[in-house]
């Protein structure tokens, strides 16, 4: 078998991780999503983000929410989920979230990608996950994912796996000695934290770059019991899939 043809976990995580985060933050940002929303009754801002993406928790207070999602400023998230309250349940606007999510994809996924044989290995790898101690995940994994709709499907498992990488990285930015704060300014520099809703974050120390190093090696190892279940070969698929499912990002 060449190396073409296999790939060990490791390896499979690093070329499939950052795809994954980037096209869902291209689908968090866009307008037609934000658009979504507005159909749905929301107003202009956050309320449909925060509302529609962590409605898988439940009608949970909002400190709850902030716990269980990490990386967002406290203010940026406690003003999105009240605003979005009023609108509609929890978990109805998680349902319209999802549905903005198998749109966007429909929108944005090659056409030229094995999308069935993508949702067969990703679904192995959700079904996979041990989900103790990563909630947001858990909603995702448990919201409905239709079988009539393969490309809209392929987009909503893409969501899925970010929010458990999301939900590793959170757990071991903690274990490593960092909080969320922390982690935003050494990964994205004070102003994009900025942007994340940490209002005035100061620099970090550059002695704590090692935790956050550490952190994101400490994530790898939380992941890697899922690409375990795949083969060699599969997990050379699976990154050749993602690369082509993802490739309107880098077009």
């Amino acid at each position: 078998m060449s190396d073409l043809q296999r790939m060990e976990i490791f390896d499979c995580i690093a070329a499939v991780a950052r795809p994954i985060h980037d096209f869902g933050d291209e689908f968090m940002s866009d307008e037609a999503t934000a658009a979504v929303g507005l159909r749905a009754g929301f107003s202009p801002g956050r309320g449909f983000y925060c509302r529609g993406r962590f409605g898988v928790l439940g009608e949970a207070p909002v400190e709850v929410v902030q716990a269980a999602q990490g990386f967002l400023g406290p203010h940026l998230v406690a003003a999105g989920w009240q605003a979005g309250r009023p609108v509609m349940p929890a978990g109805e606007a998680a349902a319209h979230y999802a549905q903005a999510v198998r749109t966007w994809g429909r929108d944005h996924i090659t056409r030229d990608v094995d999308v069935e044989h993508f949702n067969c290995l990703a679904q192995q790898l959700i079904d996979a996950a041990d989900a103790d101690a990563l909630p947001l995940f858990a909603g995702w994994r448990a919201q409905p994912c239709p079988t009539d709709d393969p490309v809209g499907g392929a987009m909503q498992r893409i969501h899925v796996l970010r929010e458990h990488r999301g939900a590793c990285h959170l757990a071991a930015v903690r274990l490593s000695g960092l909080s969320a704060r922390e982690a935003m300014v050494i990964n994205l520099g004070v102003e994009q934290a900025r942007h994340y809703g940490w209002p005035k974050p100061d620099p970090v120390d550059a002695t704590l770059t090692p935790r956050w190093k550490r952190a994101e090696h400490l994530t790898d190892e939380l992941q890697a019991p899922l690409y375990a279940t795949l083969t060699d070969r599969q997990r050379a698929e699976f990154a050749r899939l993602v690369g082509g499912l993802t490739r309107d990002l880098r077009l």
